[in-house]
């Protein structure tokens, strides 16, 4: 199985990519969370992503496109990956186009997630994510249950990330519209592209998800 998902910000990606991931065994590829350990780390990339990420823009091609080999080339991506955030131009479409095709793993499918942008912005501002695991939570549809931690057994760090607040995420959504929606036609023209509605339970938009990727 190898899945891109792409949608707005808040669209939900992250979420169903874990539970996907949960079940499926293939690694949930989050080029955000790629970027955020860079940031943790201090290294020259992190620190140089900080300043793009903190304005709500994108990070340049050649240097996501280079995150994205080194992520694939470890042995947990051989049977398959969910791409979830990536690619969100053009160019990074090409480029991953031939990247797989170099490593003979073409993409199965593509999912799009929608959702109205009132919806979004209720989502953002329940959004929380956990310090220790980078796991994904919302205070009001997707809480911690009680005994599930982090996979070390100790209990999550919940924070509000910096870039969920309402100024960042229009610019964010202001982006994604630009640059990221052509993407919707490149697959559609090759047949890739599956529609899903992104707004419901959990559960829902699990099996919306899961129906999609079957056809």
């Amino acid at each position: 199985m190898r899945l891109v998902l792409l949608g707005a910000p808040g669209s939900g990606k992250g979420t169903q990519a874990q539970r996907l991931q949960a079940r499926s065994r293939v690694p949930q590829v989050s080029t955000g969370d790629l970027l955020r350990e860079a940031v943790a780390a201090g290294t020259d990339l992190g620190r140089a992503a900080k300043i793009v990420m903190d304005a709500g823009q994108l990070v340049d091609d050649p240097t996501m496109l280079g995150i994205i080999r080194e992520r694939l080339a470890r042995p947990d991506a051989k049977r398959g990956f969910i791409l979830d955030g990536f690619p969100r131009t053009i160019v990074q479409a090409d480029g991953l186009a031939a990247l797989l095709s170099q490593i003979g793993q073409p993409v199965d499918a593509v999912v799009l997630f929608e959702i109205d942008p009132e919806v979004l912005g209720r989502r953002f501002s329940g959004r929380r994510s956990c310090r220790r695991c980078g796991r994904v939570f919302h205070l009001e549809s997707n809480p911690p249950r009680t005994g599930d931690n982090c996979a070390d057994g100790m209990p999550h760090d919940l924070f509000q990330r910096p870039d969920d607040n309402d100024e960042t995420v229009r610019k964010r959504l202001a982006v994604y519209r630009e640059r990221t929606q052509p993407l919707i036609d490149y697959y559609a023209k090759r047949g890739l592209l599956h529609r899903i509605d992104a707004d419901g339970s959990l559960e829902d938009v699990d099996a919306r998800l899961e129906n999609a990727i079957r056809r």
